[in-house]
């Protein structure tokens, strides 16, 4: 697993990910993402079933908007921890410097300066969502069973939202293993070694 800060001869642009641009492929892959999120919902109810969330009610106001404002705020954090974790994968196999962003729909972490090979792209595409789901699954089977839903709504969430770091990673599966792929944020160019 490698970044390389140039692009070596002989590869040429071979693909263009752009889910802003590309509407209809952006419109399946976050009905995909909210289809996985209601997956996960419904397997949370085989866990701690969903009727439960009443009896939040039933402990007063107080402990309803307490739990309530968790959420919220531990989904605001994790969208930050989720571009951080790709930012340390980005790291971990040599890429240099990181840019953040938000385009109002999606946030990012990407590299104008780098070129991932196939295995190091794949980490950083889906590290936060494996790292992000052991951390949300273990939480959810440690903490007092009137925050497990908390937890699953941010696990719920954190499935849903790898949506398009899912996509690309499949896409990308059958291309050669020699591909290079430079992830801006907010598009993937993918090269392929013309010799």
């Amino acid at each position: 697993m490698k970044a390389y800060r140039s692009l070596p001869e002989g590869y040429r642009e071979s693909l263009v990910i752009n889910l802003q641009k590309d509407k209809k492929t952006s419109l399946r892959v976050n009905l995909g993402g909210a289809l996985a999120m209601v997956i996960v919902l419904l397997l949370g109810h085989f866990i701690v079933p969903i009727t439960e969330l009443k009896a939040l009610m039933d402990l007063g106001s107080g402990a309803y908007f307490l739990r309530l404002g968790a959420l919220l705020l531990g989904y605001v954090v994790y969208i930050v921890l989720h571009e951080l974790t790709h930012a340390a994968a980005m790291k971990a196999v040599g890429g240099g410097k990181v840019v953040f962003g938000f385009t109002g729909v999606y946030a990012f972490a990407g590299s104008h300066e780098d070129y991932f090979d196939k295995n190091a792209y794949h980490l950083v595409a889906l590290c936060p969502l494996v790292t992000w789901g052991v951390i949300f699954g273990a939480l959810a089977l440690l903490l007092p069973r009137s925050w497990f839903w908390i937890v699953w709504f941010l696990q719920s969430g954190n499935i849903g939202g790898s949506a398009g770091d899912i996509y690309v990673t499949f896409k990308l599966l059958k291309r050669p293993a020699t591909i290079l792929v430079k992830d801006t944020g907010v598009d993937m160019t993918v090269y392929d070694n013309a010799k």
